[in-house]
Order: C-alpha cells, then structure tokens, then sequence
C-alpha cells in the first residue's frame, strides 16, 4: 500500500512509520507486483514487510555460475528481493543479530545476469549500482533499495525469522531467507532508472 502525503490525512500515516527520526510513507508487502514495484520513485521512504533473501559476493558468484551453466537455482529469485548481509549470529531473542548492509557495487557484476535470467525484481545495499545495474533495472522493471548504513542493530529488529536456505558451506555468505517486518529504506534506483545518487548530485550541482 502506498500512501501519499499529497492525499493522506494525518491519521493515515501512523506513528509507528518512523525509524530513526525518518518518516516512511510507503508500505510495501513482498514478493510485490509488477505494478506496486513501476509506482515506487527515487528517494521513496519505505517500509519492507515479507519474505526476502539474501546474498553476499560468495553466493551471487556461485549463482551466477550455476546460470550461466543452465542450471536450477537452489531458491527461486523470480519476483523476489536480496539483501546484500551477512548476519551476524543472533543474541538472545533475536532472529539474527547486526545485519547491515553490503556495498553494492561488490554485485554489479553479477545483478545484471540475476535480473535478468533469474528473474530478481529487487534489491537492498548501500551505495552507488554500475550503469551497467542501473540499466537492467529499467529493463527489467527492478528496484534497487538502498539501507541505512551503520544501523545493523537497528535493521536487526525488523528481521522476525531467519534460515538458511542455500549454500551453507559459505557460512554468514549462505543464502538465508528473512520474514521482515517494516525493514525500513529508501528507493535508490527506480524502474524508471532515476538513481537518487545522481539525483542529489544534480541538486547539490544547481545550488553551488
């Protein structure tokens, strides 16, 4: 669900979308459509709530190898989001302990292939994609979301359920599924291929 502040009332965004002094004005439920994914915009503030994966340079290594050698993969990515961690063990109570988020380019090489042959829709990191990246999530109808570095304590908290569920032998790089609960981020590439990096390099460009 989306809700605009062009249109909500102030009833409508509920206290509890913040994080960190942020207001999130966008839920979004996953595996999401097609459709909910085109509506999302560059610099969007949103609240993950779902099913998603992760994945680490070991494990897109492997998977892209196995693609490329037409082979099934271990978990079925077509419609789904990987998170770029690699989660620390869990304390007491938790279903994984810190799990920040990667820098993303360490997969540029590697997203294009699982956007576009293993039908990954989605994808959570920090920092700047590839041209390359930024074109195959246009082409792709994709988006790339960007975490809050430095908050893995934090993002820890929306993470409610966690198994491995591919390539244990990589240890924190295994591929694990997480069932998360308003993860909190902001849209850093949209289908559209506005990259709110280069976006806010343009305002920064206009005012100096």
């Amino acid at each position: 669900m989306r809700v605009d502040m062009h249109q909500a009332s102030y009833e409508n965004v509920i206290p509890h979308l913040s994080f960190m002094g942020v207001n999130f004005l966008i839920r979004l439920t996953v595996p999401a459509t097609g459709d909910e994914l085109k509506s999302l915009k560059a610099g969007d503030k949103v609240l993950i709530t779902g099913t998603i994966y992760t994945g680490r340079d070991a494990a897109h290594k492997r998977m892209a190898e196995a693609v490329e050698r037409g082979e099934v993969l271990p978990v079925d990515l077509k419609g789904q989001i990987i998170y770029y961690v690699g989660p620390c063990p869990p304390k007491p109570g938790m279903a994984v302990g810190p799990a920040g988020p990667t820098t993303s380019s360490r997969m540029d090489r590697y997203a294009p292939l699982m956007m576009k042959e293993a039908g990954l829709r989605g994808m959570i990191g920090k920092g700047y994609r590839s041209e390359e990246v930024r074109r195959a999530v246009v082409d792709t109808g994709s988006v790339y979301f960007v975490a809050t570095g430095g908050a893995a304590a934090l993002i820890s908290c929306s993470i409610k359920e966690a198994e491995v569920v591919a390539y244990e032998d990589l240890g924190t790089e295994a591929i694990w599924r997480f069932k998360v609960e308003d993860f909190p981020a902001t849209v850093g590439i949209d289908s559209c291929g506005n990259d709110i990096y280069k976006l806010n390099e343009s305002t920064y460009a206009s005012v100096l």
